[in-house]
């Protein structure tokens, strides 16, 4: 797999863009990004358990360490405290740091280097220590994976000044988003759907926004997926395929379903929430992390802020339950799937005020 993506990367190396539109797994998209993304920046540096020789347990860094060295893609030990202190070294040095978490729950035994260190150091500087790290995270379930191998820590992150939130949905989200991402002077948290890694879809390389809108815009943007009249339904990472086969599903019932992609969780585009629920009237929000303060619930309060006067029922949140995230057999009873977002949305359209 890997052989033809990094050629065709490294043709592209010289600066000529690439152009047109290629199918590509979300591990293919993500690959080609951090191979140009290391061929343009020198300082840039991937590295974490696994990331070198073996080119990752996603093989998402395959073949890199051989492009550019050891020096550049390398292996760690297995402390993750230890990987995440490192970049904040070699941010203070200047470098460009991309390490990748192998698994969302292994982030836990970094926190205090990510919430203490990594998004404080530059407003402890005054502004003159920034850093510039790229986290990536192999997050969600989906993939019958043990405990602490599927995770859902987008509000944990997001909740932490100083950080920015970004998951993609699809290859075209995943390449253009990285690449944005590292190139940010501030610390990135970039959640990959594992379950998506495989699913492979269109990727445009003449873009005209650098994170993917196709209207342009601002590239912090949430993206209308999928545009509908009777409700909204919020989404984001691989829980944003999953809605939109609720859509198609819905549709076969006259009922006409938006599909918004939040992409950023951190900052949150709240003018596009906004203007989606305005047109809809209905939202419900989905998500894989437990219900009680997850990520839904800053939404719902966004939406009901700004769509108070034009609501016609509460929002509604499809979400994980409130119990630890589940390991093997036990992860379909507990992601959100195609019959409990549809009765979600069924909640809202036969809502009738008191």
């Amino acid at each position: 797999m890997s052989n033809a993506i990094l050629e065709s990367g490294a043709a592209m190396a010289d600066g000529t863009p690439r152009r047109g539109v290629e199918q590509l797994s979300m591990q293919q998209a993500l690959n080609l990004a951090l191979d140009e993304v290391l061929a343009a920046n020198p300082k840039a540096l991937v590295f974490g358990e696994d990331c070198g020789r073996l080119g990752g347990v996603f093989r998402v860094t395959d073949g890199l360490q051989a492009k550019y060295g050891t020096g550049r893609v390398f292996d760690t030990p297995l402390a993750e405290s230890g990987i995440l202190g490192m970049s904040v070294g070699l941010a203070m040095a200047g470098f460009h740091s991309i390490p990748e978490v192998q698994f969302d729950g292994f982030a836990y035994p970094a926190i205090n280097q990510i919430v203490c260190q990594i998004a404080r150091m530059n407003y402890r500087s005054r502004g003159t220590m920034p850093m510039p790290i790229t986290l990536r995270v192999p997050s969600f379930g989906g993939i019958r994976a043990p405990e602490h191998h599927g995770e859902s820590l987008e509000a944990l992150f997001a909740h932490v000044p100083g950080l920015k939130v970004v998951s993609p949905s699809n290859p075209h989200e995943a390449y253009h988003l990285l690449k944005y991402a590292a190139e940010r002077p501030d610390p990135v948290v970039f959640m990959e759907p594992k379950s998506r890694y495989w699913q492979k879809g269109e990727v445009d390389f003449d873009s005209a926004d650098p994170a993917g809108s196709p209207a342009g815009g601002s590239p912090a943007g949430a993206k209308v997926m999928r545009a509908g009249r009777h409700l909204t339904l919020v989404a984001w990472g691989a829980m944003v395929a999953r809605c939109l086969q609720v859509a198609e599903l819905a549709a076969e019932d006259g009922i006409d379903i938006e599909v918004l992609d939040l992409r950023w969780l951190k900052p949150i585009d709240e003018a596009a929430l906004a203007a989606s629920v305005r047109k809809t009237r209905r939202a419900v929000v989905v998500h894989e992390a437990p219900l009680t303060s997850g990520l839904g619930a800053e939404v719902a309060q966004l939406i009901t802020q700004a769509c108070f006067d034009t609501l016609k029922a509460p929002v509604e949140r499809v979400t994980g339950f409130d119990v630890p995230y589940p390991s093997g057999d036990l992860e379909d009873e507990y992601i959100p799937n195609i019959d409990r977002i549809l009765f979600g949305i069924q909640r809202v359209l036969e809502y009738k005020r008191g």
